[in-house]
């Protein structure tokens, strides 16, 4: 207190009641901290920003959240209702309340039975922030007025979700989404529900597609049964990127099998441009129980051949994306540096020494041999015999794998 007294002069009264309420605050005197936290709220005459760096301190002080909130706790705690209210409507009034703060006051309004002045609230504060600070404020809000109305306004209900989700980021769209569907479940209309969960997986993140249609795809079957699926696993192998569509269309496959639906083979097909046999193995396994349990041997041949040339695709784009060789990386290097070039082909020798390390050969120069033909016959007839022996080597190669492939159909196909 002698301290504050000996700088009076050089501070203000509204700095130094801020300054005295936490002193007091801190010896736990409640009463006159609250009357100096009073003091120090209280609006000067001229009302400057808070950001204003040209105004003092002093000026700006009324507007400090923290000092509010300080304020707003005291009344809460040691006054009543009235004017606890009062201190977060000024707040309010002052725009600076942040997000919590409008937590924190539609909670206390809805702890004594004020709920529609709580949510009131809770759209004062949503028009005051921008996402993503409004998704706390519309997740609570949704599910308090949810709870609190159930069926009784739907359509008010209804009103507050697609204005929630009017300039909602995707990554905030699928709780929002979730809650939405929810209540049409429990509240409203079932292909309501539905309708809502088919923009879901238009509207969220690209990662999160794939939970969005599974979880769609398991209230379908339970509001409607397993036959209405099916547009919304084409939609899914429409939508998703290779990965997932290859699992969805794993899992169409075996929803048709057991409904004893021969269009699973199509599925079969499609699906199996995303399926890498050297990696997805159980995809062809399950393709083959197929066709060895409702296929005959040309299915099960064309199977084989599909599974072939699908492998030959992705064994092509694995030779592509290889690392280049070391060889081709330095030739690169000095081929973009003509410098390095010339050092490597000429070596500079001392002017004392009569020879030369190496010699600039011009890669146009046309040398004049009498043998020229004959290397040029000889080099023909080395190509037309390597390209017999391949073609022979590949002859065999089809041979054998015709071979193999009829020893698997003989195995499976009875």
């Amino acid at each position: 207190k002698k301290l504050i007294e000996r700088f009076s002069c050089h501070i203000t009264c509204r700095t130094r009641n801020m300054w005295q309420g936490f002193r007091e605050l801190r010896h736990e005197c409640y009463e006159e901290a609250m009357k100096h936290v009073r003091t120090a709220t209280t609006a000067p005459p001229h009302k400057p920003s808070y950001f204003d760096r040209t105004e003092s301190v002093q000026n700006r002080v009324y507007r400090s959240l923290k000092l509010w909130s300080m304020y707003a706790d005291l009344e809460e705690s040691l006054g009543d209702f009235t004017t606890t209210k009062n201190v977060y409507y000024r707040i309010l009034d002052l725009r600076i309340a942040s997000p919590q703060v409008i937590l924190n006051f539609s909670g206390l309004l809805e702890e004594k039975n004020y709920f529609e002045e709580s949510f009131k609230i809770y759209e004062r504060g949503i028009g005051m922030f921008k996402w993503p600070l409004v998704y706390d404020l519309w997740t609570t809000y949704l599910s308090k007025f949810v709870t609190r109305y159930g069926g009784d306004k739907l359509e008010r209900a209804r009103d507050l979700f697609e204005q929630a989700l009017d300039q909602c980021p995707e990554k905030f769209a699928k709780s929002i989404f979730l809650l939405y569907a929810k209540l049409e479940e429990d509240f409203g209309l079932k292909r309501h529900a539905m309708a809502v969960y088919n923009r879901a997986t238009q509207a969220v993140l690209k990662e999160e597609q794939a939970e969005m249609f599974q979880i769609y795809i398991n209230r379908a079957t339970a509001c409607f049964g397993v036959t209405h699926t099916r547009q919304i696993y084409e939609q899914a192998l429409e939508t998703l990127p290779d990965s997932d569509a290859r699992v969805f269309g794993q899992r169409f496959s075996e929803l048709e099998t057991k409904l004893e639906r021969l269009t699973a083979r199509s599925i079969y097909i499609h699906t199996s441009q995303f399926a890498d046999p050297r990696q997805c193995s159980e995809f062809w396994r399950l393709w083959q129980t197929f066709e060895v349990a409702h296929g005959n041997e040309d299915t099960f041949r064309e199977m084989l051949r599909i599974k072939r040339s699908v492998r030959d695709k992705y064994s092509t784009q694995s030779s592509f994306n290889l690392p280049p060789d070391a060889d081709t990386t330095a030739a690169a290097t000095i081929s973009a540096n003509p410098m390095a070039q010339l050092q490597k082909d000429v070596q500079f020798v001392r002017g004392n020494e009569q020879t030369q390390a190496s010699t600039v050969q011009n890669p146009d120069e046309i040398a004049l041999d009498d043998d020229d033909e004959e290397d040029e016959d000889e080099d023909e007839e080395e190509e037309t015999r390597g390209g017999e022996e391949e073609e022979g080597e590949g002859e065999t190669r089809g041979e054998e794998e015709e071979e193999e492939e009829d020893g698997i159909v003989k195995q499976c196909v009875p």
